[in-house]
């Protein structure tokens, strides 16, 4: 039984790998003047990030209203093979589009079928691992994420240079049919012990999305989802660009470089799984804190340093302090959610999380061609903003959570004493 709900975790790891390599194969793509040109975004970087915001907003409201539906009526099984199924589509569709109207919808109908995956992921630990066990799940499933955008980089870029843009498209979607799919099937199984009953508050997809509104801490698990996913986003889109524009790195060393920070943080996050599981779970916000001072740090360093190739550690430096946080929200979601509703609950956080933080890649473009010329620094200083607000919703998490504990033993407490 151990190694059957690990081989699951796993499985979801590469699926997850997979997506990230999906979604930031735009954030090559425009870099590429072939494509530019085909889709006539040449010297617009709003434009281009609206590619991914669009992306972003099809995920987000996927994530907030479809995973109710997939929690409440199948298992993570089979919404995961569905999910995965029309992704599939989505992208091999995306290869054959001729104009930018045709791939921005598809890039939002991707999103939509890429949303409910963090959510399936959740209620995938939730189900198979106790209340002390599921940091390193957690932490280990989202690897994906680190794994997909450090590869991503490299195998996109050697696709689109030696087969072009669309045939490397066509590879992706050949990834999801040969591996997704089929290791999906074999090894995704679901607890028995999932409930199921009629007289549950969670028997529709309108109870889940109504209890999941009734959170503890909501608001501010939702400000560092929004902002972890802000530099997620914005930094996964234009650190290729910047790293090429700004810094005058070659192709080679522009796709090495911009994956290095996700492979860092592929340590970083599994260093922060633990950690979560140390801690009593009042405390477990403290690696936003830490998270989010490093990596505001670091980009900051980035920007002001002379030298690209200091720039570029201290990116590298950023993605570990990124990546040290990622373990913690879902911990957090699977703490606080009401019972039977983890994965609506984290559908909620993720989708409005999606939602806001897809104005990030457009906000950064604009910042970038805001005053004289195109400076593509000023658009990373959005991110430094972002991770200090994470870093101070941290902090506030903490405290809430640490006086909820501390009430909820004195009520215990009390009731023992009592005659």
């Amino acid at each position: 039984m151990q190694s059957k709900r690990w081989a699951g975790v796993i499985v979801i790891l590469i699926v997850v790998s997979i997506a990230y390599v999906d979604r930031i194969n735009v954030s090559l793509m425009i870099t590429n003047a072939d494509f530019l040109h085909t889709l006539g975004l040449e010297g617009d970087r709003v434009a281009q990030g609206r590619l991914v915001s669009l992306f972003l907003f099809g995920y987000g409201l996927s994530a907030w209203f479809l995973t109710p539906v997939f929690e409440s009526h199948w298992s993570v099984r089979t919404s995961l093979l569905i999910s995965v199924l029309l992704w599939t589509v989505f992208t091999a569709a995306s290869a054959l589009a001729a104009g930018a109207t045709v791939f921005l919808l598809l890039r939002l109908l991707l999103g939509c079928a890429e949303g409910p995956l963090f959510s399936l992921k959740t209620i995938y630990v939730k189900e198979h691992f106790a209340a002390n066990e599921v940091g390193k799940p957690n932490a280990v499933s989202s690897l994906g994420v680190s794994i997909g955008l450090g590869a991503g980089y490299s195998i996109v870029n050697f696709l689109i240079m030696h087969f072009g843009w669309r045939d490397s498209i066509w590879a992706l979607a050949a990834l999801n049919i040969v591996i997704g799919l089929p290791l999906i099937a074999l090894f995704i199984r679901s607890s028995s012990t999932r409930p199921r009953d009629a007289g549950h508050q969670a028997d529709s997809a309108l109870a889940l999305l109504l209890a999941a509104l009734r959170t503890p801490h909501l608001f501010w698990i939702l400000i560092v989802e929004i902002c972890t996913l802000s530099y997620l986003w914005g930094a996964s889109t234009w650190l290729p660009s910047y790293l090429k524009e700004a810094r005058h790195f070659s192709l080679n060393e522009m796709s090495i470089f911009a994956g290095l920070p996700f492979f860092v943080g592929i340590i970083a996050n599994v260093a922060g799984g633990s950690v979560v599981d140390l801690l009593p779970r009042s405390k477990a916000p403290v690696v936003f804190a830490i998270g989010g001072v490093t990596t505001a740090i670091s980009v900051t360093t980035a920007i002001v340093a002379d030298n690209p190739y200091v720039a570029a550690s201290a990116l590298i430096l950023a993605g570990a302090g990124w990546g040290f946080q990622a373990p913690a929200i879902p911990t957090l979601v699977q703490h606080v959610a009401k019972h039977g509703t983890v994965g609506s609950t984290y559908g909620l956080i993720n989708g409005i999380g999606n939602l806001t933080s897809a104005l990030m890649p457009m906000m950064m473009g604009a910042a970038m061609m805001s005053r004289s010329g195109d400076n593509l620094a000023r658009g990373f200083w959005l991110l430094v903003g972002a991770q200090l607000l994470t870093a101070a919703c941290g902090l506030v998490l903490v405290a809430r959570l640490t006086r909820g504990a501390t009430e909820a033993s004195q009520g215990a407490t009390l009731a023992a004493d009592s005659p």
